[in-house]
Parts: C-alpha cells; sequence; structure tokens
C-alpha cells in the first residue's frame, strides 16, 4: 500500500493506480487514476478510474465502472451495475453488463488481449518496424518511478474489511488509514499509520514511529520491532521484541528469545 491509501467508506482510495493479482477478491470499491485486474478478479463495490480500467477475463464487479478515459474487458466479465467510459470501449465476448453502457469513443467488440501480452507485442513489432527510439521510450516509461506508487494487490489475496490476506510480505507505507486484519509473510508498517486491525506474519514485523495499531502485533516465526511513538491497542509478541522509546503498548508483550525495552517506553494501566 503506497502512501496516503486510505478505506473510505468500503471504497479503498489512492492518487495512483490500483493493480489486482489474478484470482484475487477485493470486497472494496476502488478508485484510482488506472485499474488494472488479472483474470477472475472480484471487487464488491464500485470502481472509479480516473484514466483506463482494464478487467482481464471471468472478472466480476458489484456495482458500477466509470473510466475517465478508454476501458478493455475481457470475455465474460460481469458487471452489476452500469459501465461509463470516457474515451473508447474494447469489449469481448460474453461480456454481461447488467444496467447498460456508454461510451465517447469508438466501441469494439473483440477479446482484448491481456496487459502484459499486449505491451510485449506492441514492443516486440516496434522493434520489427525498426522504431528504436520510440521502443526504448515506451520502456523507460512502463519501468520509470512514478510520483504515487501504485497500489499492489498479490495474487489469490483476499481482501476486506474483516482481513487482509496475501502469501507474500506486506509493505504499507505512511499516512494510511486501513481497516481489516493484516495476515502476510512479512509485514513492513511505514509512520504515522492509523490501523484498524492486527497485525499477524509468519516472519518478522515492523511497526513505523507515530502509528497506532487497533490490535494485537504477533508473529510466528520472527521479530518484532516498535517504533519511536508507535501505540499498539493490544498484545505483542514474536521471536525478539523491541519496544523502542517513547512506544507504548496497552497489552502484553511477549518474546521466546531476547525482549529490549527503552527506558521510557509507556504501558497502559490495566
Amino acid at each position: 500500500m503506497p502512501d496516503e491509501t486510505t478505506v473510505e467508506e468500503h471504497d479503498l482510495v489512492t492518487d495512483g493506480d490500483v493493480l489486482v493479482g489474478g484470482q484475487s477478491t477485493v470486497e472494496f470499491g476502488v478508485r484510482g487514476v488506472n485499474v488494472v485486474a488479472g483474470e477472475r478478479v472480484r471487487f464488491g463495490g464500485d470502481i472509479e478510474a480516473e484514466g483506463d480500467c482494464r478487467l482481464d477475463m471471468w472478472c466480476e464487479v458489484d456495482g458500477n465502472v466509470l473510466v475517465g478515459k478508454d476501458a478493455y474487458l475481457g470475455e465474460r466479465v460481469k458487471v452489476d451495475g452500469r459501465l461509463v467510459v470516457g474515451g473508447d470501449l474494447d469489449i469481448g465476448d460474453d461480456v454481461n453488463i447488467e444496467e447498460g453502457f456508454e461510451a465517447n469513443g469508438w466501441i469494439v467488440i473483440r477479446n482484448p488481449m491481456p496487459t502484459v501480452v499486449f505491451f510485449m507485442a506492441y514492443l516486440a513489432h516496434l522493434l520489427q518496424l525498426g522504431e528504436e527510439e520510440e521502443a526504448k521510450e515506451l520502456a523507460d516509461e512502463l519501468t520509470a518511478e512514478e510520483e504515487h506508487p501504485p497500489v499492489r494487490i498479490p495474487r489469490s489475496a483476499h481482501v476486506s474489511d474483516d482481513a487482509w490476506r496475501v502469501s507474500t510480505p506486506a509493505e504499507i507505507g505512511d499516512d494510511c488509514r486501513l481497516h481489516g486484519n493484516i495476515r502476510a509473510r512479512e509485514i513492513e508498517v511505514g509512520e504515522n499509520n492509523n490501523l484498524f486491525g492486527s497485525l499477524r506474519a509468519q516472519g518478522d514485523v515492523h511497526v513505523g514511529p507515530e502509528t497506532k495499531v487497533h490490535g494485537d502485533v504477533t508473529t510466528r516465526g520472527g521479530d518484532v520491532v516498535v517504533d519511536e511513538g508507535a501505540l499498539v491497542l493490544g498484545d505483542v509478541s514474536g521471536d525478539n521484541v523491541e519496544i523502542r522509546e517513547g512506544a507504548t503498548v496497552d497489552g502484553s508483550i511477549r518474546a521466546t528469545g531476547e525482549m529490549r525495552l527503552a527506558s521510557d517506553v509507556r504501558r497502559e494501566p490495566e
């Protein structure tokens, strides 16, 4: 999750793009610049994209899809609401849009190729034509650092108000406000976040400065670090536990190995 990502009234909101791996479930609506989802992704609310929106085959959207520029819907995509596109629309076979659609640009009925395949094919075509400079510009654009890094939800993830479950390491930026218990291989949390749920990992967990966690911070086989000024409204447990200066823990602190506490660590009265 990049900096300043928030969950607002069941919508995941970011100033950058939203990239969702295949076979994931996102029980929120999403609002971002460009929204790209792999095959068999399910969204539990509206999609609002300022730029483009690309949904691969068998995706489901439990709401409306509002797109500022172009939209690409693979075969058998299902939209329970209305599709509104500000630019062109590429749409595959057997797409079901319950409340109809409208587009201000061209409407082409075909099966759009997967996003990665499209870029690779376009790049190969430019090289075959000898357009090396244009191909280099395209490659540089794809690999350039963005002003607002995207939200990246890995393949087979499950994101909801109850829990955010991924089988990969999870990284949360600064100034985020998220709802749900976070479950991941490892968890890295930046500073000044407000997390309404617990953190649980198989490996290390790091809670950044001035971050507030409304729940437990635990790990099965890693270390826990709670940084300066952080507040944990629950228990903290891990192999080795370090609570740094100015942190507050409103619960028990358990370590199977080494425990390090700063001299002025605050414990809330029971």
